[in-house]
C-alpha cells in the first residue's frame, strides 16, 4: 500500500512510519520539519520512503497521486502548544486538516485518518465512552473537535474516514519530547531524584505509548472499511486511566531510584476517564506501560542517545522559532510562520 503521513517527522510519525515500512509499505512523509530531519535518521535513505517539505495549508495534491491511505498527523501538538497561538491552531488543526481531507477525497485515496485526542473530553466525573458529550477546554481541543465535525461527514462507499482519539501520550522515540506528562516525570526523576505532578494529583488522564499509537494506526489503516467508516475510536486502555499522584508513585516506584514528589501550578481543569472497549473489538490491544516507559527512557538518557535540548519542549522550540533570525534557512516560510 502507499501511505502519506502528514507531521511524519514528529514524535508519533517516525515510529509509524517505522512500522508501515517494516510490512513493506511505501511512504510520503510530509512535514515542514520544524524540528530537523534527525528524527529520520534511521530510515531516511530507504528507497521505500518519500521525504516532501511542505504545509498541509497548501500542499501540492500531485503527493495524493496514488495514495491510498492518509494519517494527518500534522498539528500544533498537545493543550499548552495550542495556546501559544490560538488562532493558527484553529488554522493548522481544524482548516489545515479539513484541507487534506478533503484534497484526499478529490484525488480518489480511499482512507483517511484523522489524529484526535482525548482531550476533547475536558472535564467529566464517569467514564467516558465514544457516544459521551465533549468538553473542550483548551484551542487544541476545540480545534479537533471541529475537525472532527467536519471531517466525518466526507465519508462514503469509496472514502473512508475514521477519528481515533488518542489518549496521551508517552514513551522512547527518535523525536522525543520531554513536555508530556510521563516523558517529564521520568526525566525529572532521572536528573533531580523529583517527580514533578500538576496539583492537585487527583486528576484523571488516559495514557499511551507512543509505539501503541502506531500500532493503532495500522489496525485502523488495515480493518474492513464496513467495519471502521464514519467512526470514533477511544485509543488506548482500561488499564492506563492514571491519576497523576498515583501515576507518579507508579513511576517512582519502578525505577530503583529514591525519589519524592514535586508539586506544581494551580489546580488543573482537565479531568477524564476513558473507556476503551471499542477499539478492543477491531483486535487492538497496546502492547506497553509507563513501566517499560521508565526503563526504555532511563536506559536512552544513560547511553547518550536522547538529551533535555529544547527541541523536546515544544512550546520552548516555536517559541525559539518565532524569533525570526532563528529560523531554519532551508525553509520555505509561506504567510507567519505559523
Amino acid at each position: 500500500m502507499r501511505f502519506l503521513v502528514t507531521g511524519g517527522a514528529g514524535y508519533i510519525g517516525v515510529p509509524l512510519i517505522e512500522q508501515l515500512l517494516g510490512k513493506d509499505n511505501q511512504v510520503i512523509c510530509l512535514d515542514r520539519f520544524f524540528f530537523g530531519r534527525e528524527s529520520l535518521s534511521r530510515i531516511e535513505k530507504d528507497p521505500r520512503l518519500t521525504l516532501v517539505q511542505d504545509d498541509i495549508r497548501w500542499f501540492d495534491p500531485c503527493y495524493l497521486k496514488g495514495v491510498d491511505v492518509v494519517i494527518d498527523l500534522a498539528a500544533l501538538s498537545n493543550d499548552p502548544s495550542g495556546e501559544l497561538n490560538p488562532a493558527k491552531t484553529y488554522d493548522i488543526n481544524y482548516l489545515g486538516r479539513l484541507h487534506v481531507a478533503k484534497l484526499s477525497k478529490e484525488h480518489g485515496v480511499s482512507r483517511y485518518i484523522l489524529a484526535s485526542t482525548c482531550s476533547v473530553y475536558g472535564f467529566h466525573d464517569e467514564i467516558l465512552d465514544e457516544a459521551s458529550s465533549t468538553n473542550p477546554l483548551t484551542t487544541y481541543a476545540k480545534s479537533a473537535v471541529k475537525a472532527e465535525r467536519d471531517i466525518l461527514p466526507l465519508g462514503n462507499d469509496r472514502f473512508t474516514v475514521i477519528a481515533p482519539r488518542f489518549a496521551t501520550v508517552y514513551g522512547l522515540a527518535p523525536r522525543m519530547r520531554f513536555d508530556l506528562a510521563i516523558n517529564a516525570m521520568i526525566l525529572k526523576l532521572y536528573k533531580t531524584g523529583k517527580i514533578p505532578v500538576m496539583r492537585d494529583g487527583t486528576q484523571w488522564r488516559p495514557f499511551i505509548h507512543v509505539k501503541d499509537v502506531a500500532k493503532a494506526y495500522m489496525k485502523l489503516a488495515e480493518t474492513d472499511p464496513g467495519k471502521v467508516n464514519g467512526e470514533v475510536y477511544n485509543v488506548g486502555s482500561d488499564e492506563q486511566n492514571y491519576q497523576l499522584q498515583s501515576l507518579a508513585k507508579l513511576i517512582g516506584d519502578n525505577s530503583g531510584k529514591s525519589y519524592e514528589l514535586e508539586w506544581y501550578g494551580d489546580p488543573d481543569k482537565r479531568s477524564y476517564r476513558i473507556d476503551f472497549n471499542k477499539i478492543k473489538t477491531l483486535g487492538y490491544k497496546p502492547d506497553y506501560s509507563p513501566r517499560d516507559a521508565v526503563k526504555e527512557i532511563k536506559e536512552a538518557l544513560e547511553r547518550g542517545e536522547i538529551n533535555d535540548d529544547l527541541k523536546t519542549r515544544t512550546v520552548e522550540w516555536y517559541k525559539h522559532l518565532l524569533s525570526m533570525e532563528n529560523l531554519p534557512k532551508n525553509l520555505t516560510i509561506k504567510g507567519t510562520l505559523l
